[in-house]
């Protein structure tokens, strides 16, 4: 084999910083273990953690690529040992533990899902992230059920996109917040059913209103900070709050003196430090649970913007800018 063919293209964080450290680069193709797949991307997702892990917020984990990207659409070009399910050629999308900013990236062969038919590769590469996250926090640790209600914070993000259509599916009532008319619209389109905008209303009141004062059965939180107390005293009695990221800050005064008479759960999760069980737990609930309404198209993935993978920065200064709605990918392969 030639050194070119050993080598691809990448894009590697510099040092910490803002976007700007994020460089075009030609690395080493990584090897692959007894379990895992090499893929060859055709498409990455870009998400909040990517962003986290460039500014060096995000600690990695110790068995993790230095490569940002954590999903991707692509074809498996090598298999390990004691891989069963894929093959040569199979077309899939999968959960990364990093290094999906690449034109190859390995992954664990529990963690890929089959690419679901009639989707482009920067649609099929928006799905994994936040499908795993949303059913993981939003079904499986917010136990949400059919006649429920979620009040569902950054509505129009990738992952409150999901969260609202994956809610709506499950047959909850779904109440969502956004920072504009143009937001609150495309949350509309996704199937909320009431959409406050922030800056111009007090969301806590805006859930009484809309909820004749009962308030939710679950909250599922991306921002923290002086939206948790709001929160809290919003969830019904046996209500369940699930943080997810802390876009306003991870502290906050809590008062937990309504925990106990309304048996309240207060739950936390991000996925990148899970074990490679609990992630391929959560791919299996998500191919039961979620895969079938892709293909049937009652959930979608929404992509806001495309950038080719050598303008991985302007991708992350997008993401920062809170301007989109729904999914920001990098197309890896020509033509995607």
């Amino acid at each position: 084999m030639s050194d070119s063919e050993k080598h691809m293209r990448a894009v590697e964080i510099r040092e910490p910083g803002g976007p700007e450290v994020l460089q075009p680069a030609t690395v080493e193709i990584p090897s692959i273990e007894a379990d895992e797949i090499l893929v060859e991307v055709a498409a990455a997702g870009v998400n909040r953690p990517d962003c986290l892990q460039r500014a060096g917020l995000y600690p990695l984990p110790p068995d993790a690529s230095p490569l940002p990207g954590l999903e991707l659409a692509g074809t498996v070009v090598a298999c390990g040992s004691e891989v069963q399910r894929w093959n040569t050629g199979d077309r899939v999308v999968a959960l990364t533990h990093g290094g999906s900013y690449a034109q190859f990236c390995k992954v664990n062969q529990a963690h890929a899902l089959p690419w679901p038919q009639g989707l482009s590769a920067t649609a099929a590469a928006g799905l994994p992230e936040t499908l795993f996250t949303v059913h993981h926090n939003l079904i499986d640790r917010g136990e949400l059920k059919r006649g429920e209600s979620v009040l569902i914070h950054g509505g129009s993000s990738g992952i409150g996109s999901s969260a609202i259509q994956v809610a709506k599916a499950f047959g909850a009532t779904v109440l969502t917040t956004a920072g504009s008319a143009e937001k609150c619209e495309y949350c509309t389109s996704l199937g909320a059913d009431v959409v406050i905008n922030y800056r111009e209303a007090d969301f806590e009141e805006a859930v009484k209103q809309a909820t004749a004062g009962a308030g939710v059965d679950v909250v599922l939180d991306m921002v923290g900070g002086d939206y948790v107390m709001k929160n809290v005293r919003l969830l019904r009695e046996d209500g369940r709050y699930i943080l997810i990221a802390f876009l306003n800050g991870p502290k906050a005064e809590i008062n937990f003196a309504s925990f106990l008479p309304r048996r309240l759960k207060l739950a936390g999760s991000t996925l990148r430090p899970q074990s490679v069980a609990a992630k391929a737990k959560i791919a299996q609930d998500v191919e039961r649970d979620l895969w079938p309404l892709v293909s049937a198209g009652k959930i979608e993935s929404r992509v806001f913007a495309e950038f080719p993978l050598e303008q991985a920065a302007a991708a992350h200064e997008l993401m920062e800018s809170s301007a989109h709605m729904g999914k920001i990918v990098l197309t890896v392969a020509e033509g995607q």
